[in-house]
């Protein structure tokens, strides 16, 4: 079992930035992946980064070339950089961890690929 929990969320102005933080519970979390997701109302939940065990990083289209993933194995913590938030990135944010993929095949982006999720942050972008 993997125990997770996000934070970091806020309330930020368009064109702002944030970092989310999920701390893990176990170090056995550093053989997972790891994702990012988010939930907007009236949506479905979608994949915004993700990360394996190697390093490897996918993101969606979306978030891409504005948001950084990143991980600190010693500190057991998954992060979201993000940056030139616009209204549309208002959403609940979930952190996740799962199997890692095999070799050769990027983190998945779905939430089917994953196991364990934490509660969520909040993310409320204005215009």
């Amino acid at each position: 079992q993997v125990q997770l929990v996000e934070s970091g969320g806020g309330s930020v102005q368009a064109g702002g930035s944030l970092r989310l933080s999920c701390a893990a519970s176990t170090y056995t979390y550093n053989r997972y992946k790891m994702g990012w997701f988010r939930q907007a109302p009236g949506k479905e939940r979608e994949g915004v980064a993700a990360i394996d065990s190697g390093g490897g990083t996918n993101y969606a289209k979306s978030v891409k070339s504005r948001f950084t993933i990143s991980k600190d194995n010693a500190k057991i913590t998954l992060y979201l950089h993000m940056n030139s938030l616009s209204p549309e990135d208002t959403a609940m944010y979930y952190c996740a961890a799962g199997s890692d993929p095999p070799r050769g095949y990027a983190p998945a982006l779905d939430t089917y690929a994953y196991d364990y999720w934490g509660r969520g942050t909040q993310v409320t972008v204005s215009s």
